[in-house]
């Protein structure tokens, strides 16, 4: 069983999977914080609203997921905490042995990139509401879900 822990997360650390969207206290606007990207000039921008799943650790996870044709962004409405999985990888799947494990703090936003293997959104401990930003066109190739080995995220 593969076993990762999760570390709080940082601009540098989470670089290789995307973005963080945050503002600072008495700054009134920050524009173009993070790329919004689409190659599929059909697919529509979707800005849901989402009620994550409620978890707490250790977390299980056995499917990965990514959008090869857009960035997801997530932006916390509740100040609820996040934990994310991502991964490095391609068409074969995850490299799941370069698996790093977040904790996204309530007042953090992020954005993946393009391609980028990562888990559902889930909240730790207590329900919470994000904000949600990707483009679809409502065909399996919005998402592309993965099976993997089991991983355990702990604290």
């Amino acid at each position: 069983m593969r076993q990762v822990r999760l570390a709080p997360i940082s601009a540098e650390a989470f670089a290789p999977f995307g973005v963080l969207v945050s503002i600072p206290p008495g700054v009134a606007r920050v524009n173009f914080i993070a790329p919004v990207e689409n190659s599929r000039t059909h697919a529509s921008a979707n800005l849901a609203m989402v009620h994550p799943p409620v978890t707490d650790l250790p977390l299980r996870i056995e499917v990965m997921e990514r959008h090869r044709f857009s960035t997801q962004a997530f932006i916390p409405l509740c100040g609820v905490k996040a934990v994310l999985l991502v991964a490095p990888g391609g068409d074969d799947g995850p490299d799941l042995d370069a698996a790093r494990a977040f904790l996204v703090p309530g007042d953090v936003g992020f954005s993946y990139h393009v391609g980028v293997w990562h888990t559902g959104m889930t909240t730790l401990g207590v329900a919470g509401a994000m904000a949600m930003l990707v483009h679809e066109d409502g065909s399996a190739d919005d998402t592309e879900f993965r099976p993997v080995s089991p991983v355990d995220i702990q604290r």
